[in-house]
């Protein structure tokens, strides 16, 4: 009798089938990919741009020209949201890097670095960790001004501990494992350690963290935005858009003015929560046994 042996699939394969059948998670890229497509691609199909003013048709209704509307001084709502979108995945993704890279280096030195490493770099985690979040976002944005790359550095700089703590964890168990042992007794440095064995075995915790952060960092840009801390007018972010309609005339009689760029932000951030709960669960084996 001839035994066929077949080989067994590949750990990313196997997160990828429990991705797939996660159907929130299938659910948040359906609402998220035709979001991030209408927002890279408006300005090939829509005729107007962000900052475009209508002297005819201020504070005007959706329809006709303006599918979304316009606002107090006659800029396209639909173009100034799609805008907003572009801004605040720009912001989010670029702060959710910086912070990664941070939490990373900051863990791998703790886990790496030895003893007098490990104590001093977890204190600094822990000093950081107790400042009061919304105090120390708002010191740091006062200190670095408003701005699309001042924003990123701010929420960069609030997001990174959680993570600095999550990859040593990883790594103070992957440092006892013997290919790492045998690495380091044939003379292998701590950069080779880091980025040959430490880099490889901590993706998943990089990628579940990232997905998940990134909502967060949008969520923090529109609040610092709307504080009037973040991306500054006349540059459109969802942030500063319900920002400019918050007066008490505006949500009664203009409603589109907040309506619109409000459900793209819940949409947008609902649609990555489920994207990375669902990568959560496929990086994890245990979700084969539910």
């Amino acid at each position: 009798m001839r035994i066929l042996s077949l080989a067994s699939p590949s750990p990313w394969a196997r997160a990828l089938n429990r991705f797939t059948r996660n159907n929130a998670a299938v659910f948040g890229v359906v609402l998220l990919v035709p979001l991030l497509v209408c927002v890279l691609s408006y300005p090939l199909w829509l005729g107007h741009l962000p900052n475009d003013i209508d002297l005819a048709a201020m504070n005007a209704g959706p329809g006709g020209a303006h599918l979304f509307g316009t606002d107090g001084v006659g800029r396209d709502i639909l173009a100034r949201t799609l805008e907003g979108g572009r801004i605040s995945l720009l912001v989010a993704v670029a702060s959710v890097a910086l912070s990664t890279t941070i939490g990373f280096l900051v863990g791998a030195l703790a886990a790496f670095g030895g003893r007098w490493a490990d104590a001093a770099t977890m204190r600094a985690v822990d000093l950081a960790m107790t400042l009061p979040p919304v105090i120390f976002l708002l010191v740091l944005a006062s200190i670095f001004g408003s701005g699309i790359w001042s924003t990123v550095l701010v929420i960069a700089l609030l997001s990174w501990p959680v993570l600095s703590r999550m990859i040593r964890a990883r790594l103070m168990e992957l440092r006892e494992r013997e290919f790492v042992m045998a690495s380091r007794g044939m003379g292998a440095g701590t950069w080779h350690l880091l980025f040959r064995h430490g880099l490889p075995n901590s993706v998943d915790v990089l990628v579940v963290y990232a997905a998940l952060q990134i909502a967060a960092a949008i969520l923090l840009e529109a609040g610092l935005s709307f504080l009037g801390l973040g991306v500054p007018p006349p540059a459109a972010s969802w942030g500063n858009m319900l920002n400019a309609a918050r007066s008490t005339v505006v949500l009664e009689q203009y409603p589109w003015q907040w309506l619109f760029p409000g459900a793209a932000l819940v949409l947008a951030v609902l649609a990555i929560n489920f994207i990375g709960d669902g990568l959560r669960d496929a990086f994890d084996p245990r979700s084969d046994l539910n």
